[in-house]
């Protein structure tokens, strides 16, 4: 439910992260003794000078860093969009703090006519994976969140993708508009992201798993995959993403509300690096017991990331259901383990004013239910009276942070905070985070 612009298996085989400087220090397996601490240290506000309503995609090309925000395509609710313009710089700071005026509009694919196959619906980047194997570091895949509706993706009997426009729930809007139904693509740019071009979905769930009227009344999404953060571990590309459908066929009259709360929060999926070039239908997600699950099939989430129905955890089609979303992931040095942000959503319009960071001590998210060791979400931040979204943690203009070319996604012991207060429209930076072993 974006909104509109107004407002590293064995180490022999880990490859490097996203944006990480090729070459440098791979995770290593050995695992923490205990769960890290860390402490907010408050700063003068870093205010982000351009529009943001996503996960920050960036990457290191050569010496210099790229960041890639904003909305693209067709939307019929709120507005075709522009705006997936990216800003270079030296370094993280110059490239958060330039002006509007300085971004740069890369060549994007066309939005499909109806019917036609291709991009359709509106995209924002998540993550940017860097293919090792081209040492000029311009070989860039970046991973979308795609959002449609029954008027933009009319319903495909012939291939089971598409929307029916029958009892179809509300979107968030002052006034009678349609719930989006979000998507995770691939596309792919060889020139460092001057042009992109669409390689296929993901992840997504289609219409049987569509929680519809009477009761969907959550105001956001119909259902669908969406919001995600990737990290590159061996062989794979590892995706953290919200999960907003039912897990299994919706009917009204056998609906359960427990059924969907058990389905939902946050969920993980892998896909072979290989496949990047042509993704469509080979991507799987975990199960419960490893990633056996299709890729538009029905998966199982990451249980310690669920809210508890007795601390307010809810379905996501609910005006009251809790849980968290939007991850971000990067792998840390110091502590040598991975580090995930999410929000929390309470209510219609996903209104949560407090932020949580989650810590996994394995490098290798392959063995066993790794990618499921999870600790329990610690509260990093809260502000009451405003709406927190897209937490993630940054690096700074340390001669460390630039000579070791780090991203969003690979980290040190210090890094800079980022989040959009979405009730004031506005993208920024009030804390550094220290973390302690």
């Amino acid at each position: 439910m974006k909104t509109s612009t107004f407002f590293v298996v064995s180490s022999c085989l880990l490859l490097t992260a996203f944006g990480c400087k090729q070459g440098s220090k791979e995770p290593q397996a050995t695992p923490i003794s205990k769960t890290p601490s860390f402490k907010l240290i408050q700063t003068d506000t870093f205010r982000f000078n351009n529009f943001v309503d996503c996960n920050m995609a960036e990457v290191w090309v050569g010496d210099t860093f790229r960041i890639f925000p904003g909305k693209y395509g067709e939307d019929p609710v709120w507005g075709a969009a522009k705006e997936l313009k990216f800003s270079s710089g030296k370094h993280a700071d110059e490239a958060f703090s330039n002006p509007a005026s300085a971004y740069i509009a890369p060549r994007l694919p066309q939005n499909a006519k109806i019917g036609a196959e291709g991009l359709h619906g509106a995209v924002w980047f998540e993550t940017v994976y860097q293919d090792p194997k081209d040492t000029a570091g311009r070989t860039l895949y970046a991973v979308y969140h795609n959002e449609n509706y029954p008027e933009t993706l009319p319903f495909n009997p012939a291939t089971g993708e598409g929307y029916i426009d029958k009892d179809w729930p509300l979107g968030l809007t002052e006034r009678i508009t349609p719930a989006a139904v979000c998507r995770i693509g691939i596309m792919k740019s060889t020139d460092g992201g001057w042009n992109w071009e669409n390689k296929g979905l993901f992840l997504e769930d289609k219409q049987p798993r569509m929680i519809l009227k009477p009761h969907n009344t959550s105001k956001t999404f119909a259902g669908g995959v969406g919001d995600p953060s990737a990290v590159a571990v061996g062989e794979y590309l590892y995706l953290f993403y919200g999960e907003y459908g039912y897990p299994g066929e919706y009917k009204a009259e056998t609906y359960d509300s427990d059924t969907e709360w058990n389905g939902q929060c946050i969920s993980v999926a892998r896909i072979a690096l290989a496949d990047l070039e042509n993704p469509q239908g080979k991507a799987k997600r975990w199960d419960g017991s490893g990633f056996n699950a299709p890729w538009d099939g029905i998966g199982k989430p990451v249980e310690r990331l669920k809210i508890p129905k007795e601390a307010g955890g809810g379905p996501a089609s609910s005006p009251t259901g809790g849980f968290h979303w939007g991850p971000s992931v990067s792998w840390n040095t110091y502590l040598n383990c991975w580090v995930m942000l999410m929000g929390r959503v309470r209510g219609q319009s996903w209104v949560g004013s407090d932020l949580y960071i989650s810590f996994n001590p394995h490098a290798n998210l392959d063995e066993g239910n790794n990618s499921q060791d999870w600790t329990k979400p610690q509260l990093l931040v809260d502000k009451p009276g405003h709406t927190m979204w897209y937490p993630s943690l940054q690096p700074m203009n340390t001669p460390e942070d630039i000579a070791e070319k780090r991203t969003c996604l690979r980290l040190g012991k210090k890094a800079r905070l980022f989040f959009k207060y979405s009730d004031l429209g506005r993208y920024c930076s009030e804390y550094i985070v220290e973390f302690e072993k």
